[in-house]
């Protein structure tokens, strides 16, 4: 009986010690001979918020490089004011609100872009019109549904401790995707962010790249409004971007060094979040 006690096994000293005290939280139990690196790889739950968020770390950074070259820092949280539209209109919908978010993100990317490369509106402007509007449309559609979603705050805010697996295959997918394009387009995006009078003499389809880059921002807020949320993501296509920047020294190791800051920053944070 007392062997069967002290045995360190499933049954043993984690179960004792859950069973001593009411609040002792789950993860500080650990096998012998387990590190905390494999501790917190054990739930499987950190293992998805890992995975997702080291995709995200990666695809924002990369994305919001380019914004940030062409001083459209602030069109991130534009086009997540979209984002949170499209969200609420696919909750009055009954759709997915993935669904629902890429529809109205790349549309309201397309559309700013439209209203500069058209010089129908100064880019301050267009990001201003598509702001409001993304704000105000949320709120009609949050009101015509009736009541306000309690899922609709992990959209916001984020929550990925709660991604499922179906979650973090569509965010792999479309994240790789992002990242493969990016790497293709690399020299004609670099050289129309860079300067696009050159460009276009160079024969680079500046008006073309430029509503797609606007459309690749929109899918990847739509992609990381799960992991990040519609309300921050900007922060993470920007900031990394903007630290990279200051000790980088070349266009492609600022888009690296970003990419890294990241993933980095998505991780210590679930880390310290885990051990806290």
């Amino acid at each position: 009986m007392s062997s069967a006690l002290s045995s360190p096994t499933s049954t043993g000293w984690c179960s004792s010690a859950a069973r001593s005290s009411s609040t002792a939280r789950p993860r500080s139990c650990r096998h012998p001979g387990t590190t905390r690196l494999m501790s917190i790889l054990e739930p499987e739950f950190m293992r998805l918020a890992f995975a997702s968020g080291t995709v995200v770390g990666l695809l924002a950074p990369a994305v919001g490089f380019f914004l940030v070259q062409r001083r459209l820092s602030l069109i991130g949280d534009g086009i997540g004011h979209v984002a949170f539209a499209g969200v609420a209109g696919s909750f009055l919908l009954g759709i997915s609100p993935l669904t629902g978010a890429l529809l109205a993100s790349v549309g309201g990317a397309a559309g700013v872009e439209w209203l500069r490369g058209r010089r129908k509106a100064a880019g301050d402007q267009a990001l201003a019109l598509l702001f409001y509007t993304g704000i105000a449309a949320g709120v009609v559609l949050v009101s015509a549904a009736g009541e306000l979603n309690a899922n609709l705050f992990a959209y916001l805010f984020g929550s990925i401790l709660t991604v499922t697996r179906s979650d973090v295959v569509v965010v792999v997918c479309l994240g790789i995707a992002g990242l493969i394009v990016v790497g293709v387009l690399y020299r004609s995006l670099v050289a129309a962010a860079l300067d696009e009078d050159a460009a276009r003499v160079s024969g680079v389809p500046v008006a073309q790249l430029n509503v797609f880059l606007a459309a690749l921002a929109g899918v990847t807020i739509a992609v990381s409004m799960r992991i990040v949320g519609i309300l921050l993501i900007a922060a993470l296509m920007v900031l990394p971007v903007t630290a990279a920047s200051r000790v980088a020294w070349s266009i492609r190791s600022t888009m690296l060094l970003s990419m890294a800051i990241g993933v980095a920053s998505v991780l210590a944070g679930l880390t310290i979040s885990y051990y806290a």
